[in-house]
């Protein structure tokens, strides 16, 4: 309806210059600037263009964490909670390593490595997904079907290097007793509800004030009970979830 009273009583120039405001650029593919990951947008992110950037992500990539997939958003995000998580007291938590992408990518980036005050967790239980934590709504969306691999040594081979970083093996969350610390940044990524809920009341009064929790699942349509899980755990604590394009979701520890 618009088009046609657009084309009526307008010149065709002025009339595809009013398009182009009202709706965007939804036809012009040439015009997106990202369209990776389920996240394709005409937004700026020149970040991806930064060479400390480049340097770290290439670092994380060179561990076959992705599956051939380019993330360059999520690590963005994941930087974003690093570099804020570094100037507080605390120590690093991630629970779901797979082959350590992320967490490889964030110890470069920062230089976490020679943060001799601060230790890096890396909690996974390195066999995938135990069944018996899966309710029936997320057996239906075939989460077992997922290609995990047993990467424990091949993490431990790749994380050597640093004498800071720890890696705990087991299933969460009876293994969490083994990280007894306060926490600057914790990252969640464990690709089913019960374990990740877990780890987010463990870790929750370990938090320290600012840091960030940043939820890798949480607005992956497959993953929905576990966006569920934490709007409710949310709600308990008194603070929001932050749902971004990216998949992700962030908390900020009061």
């Amino acid at each position: 309806m618009v088009k046609d009273l657009l084309k009526s009583v307008l010149p065709t120039r002025i009339a595809d210059a009013l398009r182009v405001l009202l709706h965007g650029h939804e036809n012009q593919t040439d015009e997106f600037t990202y369209d990776h990951d389920g996240l394709r947008t005409i937004h700026n992110c020149d970040f991806i263009s930064d060479p400390r950037f480049i340097q770290a992500y290439r670092a994380g990539r060179s561990l076959d964490s992705w599956f051939g997939g380019d993330v360059e958003w999520r690590v963005h995000v994941l930087f974003w909670a690093a570099v804020r998580g570094i100037e507080l007291e605390g120590d690093f938590v991630e629970c779901g390593v797979h082959r350590g992408g992320f967490s490889k990518a964030i110890i470069e980036y920062i230089g976490f490595g020679k943060r001799q005050d601060k230790t890096f967790y890396l909690v996974d239980s390195f066999e995938g997904i135990a069944e018996e934590h899966l309710v029936e709504a997320e057996k239906e969306k075939n989460l077992l079907a997922f290609p995990y691999q047993h990467n424990y040594e091949a993490v431990l081979n790749a994380f050597a290097e640093y004498q800071n970083v720890k890696v705990i093996k087991g299933w969460v969350p009876e293994i969490l007793s083994e990280v007894d610390t306060r926490v600057a940044f914790l990252s969640i990524d464990l690709n089913n509800a019960l374990p990740e809920i877990a780890a987010a009341e463990y870790f929750w009064e370990r938090l320290v004030s600012g840091a960030a929790i940043v939820l890798d699942d949480y607005g992956w349509k497959q993953h929905f009970v576990q966006k569920q899980a934490f709007d409710e755990f949310a709600a308990r604590k008194g603070v929001p979830i932050l749902s971004l394009p990216t998949g992700q979701g962030l908390i900020i520890k009061p």
